[in-house]
């Protein structure tokens, strides 16, 4: 359920400050959820768990809405991966699909604080190529929107 835009919540990703972004569970599995919280134009999606073969479908339609106004001029995601702890090959591929359609749609799809597994995933399959991956969300806002950046700043 979503909060009120002025209710202070402790989003992941921020190092614990208070957030008046919206947040709430979208997608609640046995092995994984996504929680997302939106930085003016910035909308940081927060997978939690493993993304594999029993997930992934369901991350790839929790995404489609979010991905659908990935585009020029509209929101930024980021994709919070500090609460992921696994990723397989059927989880690569709802990466590899959101990356593409962000790209044609001009729009902003970053991976942030991803886990050493699975960063190590990510860079034998060189999807560190395709992805845009930064060490933080807060770096992830950073370079998607200066007016993101301030919302999320502003916490």
């Amino acid at each position: 359920m979503d909060h009120e835009a002025g209710a202070a919540e402790t989003t992941p990703g921020n190092g614990g400050r208070a957030s008046r972004a919206a947040c709430a569970t979208i997608l609640t599995l046995s092995a994984m959820r996504l929680d997302h919280a939106r930085f003016a134009d910035v909308v940081v999606l927060s997978p939690r768990g493993r993304v594999d073969h029993a997930t992934a479908e369901a991350l790839r339609a929790a995404l489609a809405p979010h991905l659908a106004r990935c585009a020029q001029g509209q929101d930024h995601v980021v994709l919070d991966f500090g609460g992921v702890d696994y990723i397989s090959s059927a989880g690569l591929r709802v990466l590899m699909l959101a990356a593409k359609q962000a790209k044609a749609q001009g729009g902003f799809l970053a991976v942030a604080a991803v886990q050493p597994l699975v960063h190590e995933i990510l860079e034998i399959s060189k999807f560190t190529l395709v992805l845009r991956t930064l060490p933080s969300v807060r770096d992830a806002v950073t370079a998607a929107s200066p007016t993101g950046l301030a919302a999320f700043e502003r916490g």
